[in-house]
């Protein structure tokens, strides 16, 4: 039988006080210039505007000063940087990494000069990432980065974690913090939630296999980026049935594909390979799971370094993100937006689901086929495309689809694979497949009652 700690009002206070702060600022839905939105995309937009324009000369410069560091520790390995495990781990890439850093600095400088050829400076590829979605990249990875020890550290993982283990465990096979990551996401940016889940992978808290089912999977379209989306194909009047559909597909494609390879052939290690221990989500006896829970967050609170470290890992988080994601997510992105724009690759990748979407009876099939594949390069492509076809409900199949596809390169594709969690560019490619033989069916059948 566990024993019934006592802890001091310190420690009860340590577990709150930064816990709720967290809470308001990641998960508390707020009203804001008519949109739902979370406090933490408010500041980080307020950030984006207080810089204006110089935030794309602020990008390009810290793209360009990782590159060069990365080359140099390559080349001349200074003990200086190879001895600090953060700054190695950090500039001490692959061959393969320092490749895609490269690219990135070469077409973020090409793009933000306006030299070189349209194919990469343009505003479909490179110009899309460099003054669309890094600086907003750049303002969330700043505020997330510096406040997420605050739902880390502190205990409100532990505590959320074992009340939605009885959720979270039979339905998804993955632990009850996992619903934070989700939450972060949906109210707030998909962004932020592999960030988290990341860095839990880093601390021994995600397995292998649960790392890359989160990241793939509930690293869900934020209420306001889906709002962008529906607007775009100009059914904005329709953007409750449109988010419930969504919500629908996604959930079930949350059970279904990670039942399915690439995803369930991925180990239940921990990053250093040690396997997970089956009985971690055992609630003891004598405890209830709310007192359980309160137990794992006031010992996690217990542990807390104060206030300078929680400083200290907020900066670690920011360097680690702004400097060692940024350039990947230029490099990765423009690569997939040039073959997105430049080349029929994409084109001829839809033409298999031609038959799919006449069975789904879905209206112009040939002309949605063309959206399907591309949205593997960047969520918002699809739409775009869309917005010329004429019918409402091939219109909004396209909207919600691309939004449950979840995986585009230009920035939770090439998140992901800045991070540390275990998934390589092909198995993506094939999870993004997955998604959309799982969620068109769905979203069609909704379509269908609706129109």
């Amino acid at each position: 039988m566990a024993e019934k700690q006592t802890h001091n009002i310190k420690t009860i206070l340590t577990f709150i006080i930064p816990s709720l702060i967290g809470l308001l600022l990641f998960m508390t839905p707020i009203s804001y210039n008519d949109a739902i939105t979370i406090p933490i995309a408010i500041v980080s937009k307020g950030l984006q505007s207080l810089l204006g324009d110089t935030i794309t000369a602020i990008v390009t410069a810290i793209i360009a000063i990782t590159t060069t560091a990365s080359v140099i520790t390559k080349l001349f390995k200074p003990a200086m940087i190879i001895n600090h495990a953060f700054f190695n781990s950090l500039l001490n890439v692959t061959p393969a990494w320092l490749v895609v850093r490269l690219l990135g600095a070469i077409f973020v400088v090409m793009t933000f000069f306006g030299v070189g050829p349209e194919a990469i400076t343009s505003g479909d590829t490179g110009a899309l990432i460099l003054n669309d979605l890094l600086p907003s990249l750049f303002s969330v990875f700043i505020f997330a980065g510096m406040l997420l020890p605050l739902l880390m550290n502190f205990g409100l993982l532990e505590f959320i974690g074992t009340l939605l283990t009885k959720i979270m465990r039979p339905v998804f096979n993955l632990p009850g913090r996992s619903a934070v990551d989700c939450m972060a996401s949906w109210l707030g940016d998909g962004s932020v939630a592999i960030l988290m889940t990341s860095k839990q992978y880093e601390k021994r808290l995600y397995t292998q296999r649960e790392a890359a089912v989160i990241g793939t999977t509930f690293s869900a379209v934020s209420i306001t980026f889906s709002l962008v989306v529906i607007s775009q194909v100009r059914l904005e009047h329709m953007f409750v049935p449109f988010y419930l559909t969504v919500c629908l597909a996604g959930i079930l494609a949350a059970i279904i594909v990670p039942k399915l390879p690439p995803l369930r052939w991925k180990k239940d290690n921990y990053i250093d390979n040690t396997p997970r221990h089956p009985d971690d989500e055992v609630i003891p006896q004598g405890h209830g799971v709310f007192s359980w829970g309160l137990e794992q967050a006031l010992a996690k609170a217990g542990q807390a370094n104060g206030i300078k470290q929680t400083f200290t890992d907020g900066i670690k988080n920011v360097i680690d993100m702004v400097f060692g994601v940024i350039p990947v997510v230029m490099g990765i992105g423009t690569i997939a937006l040039i073959i997105a724009e430049y080349t029929p690759v994409f084109q001829y990748l839809g033409m298999p689901f031609i038959p799919l979407l006449e069975l789904l009876q879905v209206p112009e099939a040939a002309e949605a086929s063309k959206t399907i594949v591309v949205g593997f390069a960047d969520m918002f492509i699809p739409s775009i495309l869309a917005s010329s076809i004429e019918s409402d409900m091939t219109r909004f199949i396209i909207a919600a689809l691309s939004v449950t596809q979840l995986i585009y390169m230009s920035e939770v594709g090439a998140l992901l694979m800045g991070s540390k969690i275990p998934i390589n560019i092909f198995e993506l490619f094939v999870v993004f497949i997955l998604r959309t033989l799982v969620t068109l069916p769905i979203i069609a059948g909704v379509a269908h009652l609706i129109f």
